[in-house]
């Protein structure tokens, strides 16, 4: 019997400059919000567009990696899982989040000053991380 498949690939445009935190035992964890835009034509002919915004978090070596080189408005390749997750805050309300967990990222379009591509693969971390281990 088949498992199932949890897989996204995303190209789309960095919405601010990521972050980087480390967790409590030094992994590098960085968090990009990355827009992807879909055009269609409406029954009249019109343009529309659709931008949805997505919270990307890359782990290890990959995550520091994009923390120095991508920045706001850099193109982006992500290839990963879609995580769901919840929080209870401070204030004791609930906190749903939807995360792309990447094992694989490729910048695209360059920087203008012929930047060299990177790749690189890696694998996911174990699914108990919890974003209470960041250090802040």
């Amino acid at each position: 019997m088949a498992r199932g498949i949890n897989r996204v690939i995303l190209i789309g445009n960095l919405g601010n400059d990521p972050e980087t935190r480390h967790t409590h035992g030094g992994m590098a964890v960085t968090t990009i919000r990355l827009a992807t835009t879909s055009v269609r034509k409406d029954r009249d002919g019109n343009t529309q567009e659709r931008t949805e915004w997505h919270r990307v978090k890359l782990f290890g070596k990959l995550a520091e990696i994009a923390g120095e080189y991508l920045r706001k408005g850099s193109q982006v390749y992500v290839e990963g899982s879609i995580r769901y997750s919840e929080h209870t805050g401070d204030d004791g309300q609930k906190r749903y989040y939807t995360d792309i967990i990447a094992d694989e990222m490729q910048m695209l379009g360059g920087r203008g000053d012929g930047e060299r591509r990177t790749q690189q693969r890696q694998p996911a971390p174990a699914d108990d991380f919890a974003d209470d281990d960041i250090q802040f």
